[in-house]
């Protein structure tokens, strides 16, 4: 199988796998508030990509994603790339907030961010860098 139908089959088999204890959460649901988040997550990803490449940015444990390097980063552009990150971090913070409350189950919210995180570390490319749960890098 190549790449990308390996990615979309992992994709699939995890939305398939219930977080504890809440075996009846959608968390492929989608409101016109998600499709929003997830568009402009998509939009920007492009913009991303070659920091996640180069290991100055990362994802985290907690389904965030931070600046891992800053020296990796040209001094002209960290300005900009830093704006990417807390854009991208504000999104997924609503993405949790907004697919918990699609669920009616507001408290779910930490659940659905420790899921997501493991999709995100789990989709991520090789060479990219993830804090493993100690907060310590690491690279896939």
């Amino acid at each position: 199988m190549n790449n990308v139908v390996c990615r979309i089959v992992l994709l699939v088999c995890l939305s398939m796998i219930p977080f504890v204890g809440y075996a009846t959460a959608n968390l492929e649901v989608n409101t016109p508030a998600i499709v929003n988040l997830k568009q402009s997550m998509q939009s920007r990803h492009g913009e991303l990509a070659p920091y996640y490449v180069s290991g100055a940015v990362g994802l985290t444990y907690d389904g965030l994603i931070a600046i891992r390097d800053a020296n990796s980063i040209p001094l002209a552009k960290r300005q900009l790339v830093n704006s990417f990150v807390a854009a991208e971090n504000q999104d997924r913070s609503a993405l949790y907030r907004e697919i918990a409350r699609a669920n009616s189950h507001p408290e779910w919210e930490k659940d659905i961010r420790v899921t997501f995180s493991q999709r995100w570390i789990n989709l991520a490319k090789p060479g990219w860098w993830y804090q493993t749960a100690n907060s310590t890098w690491a690279r896939k």
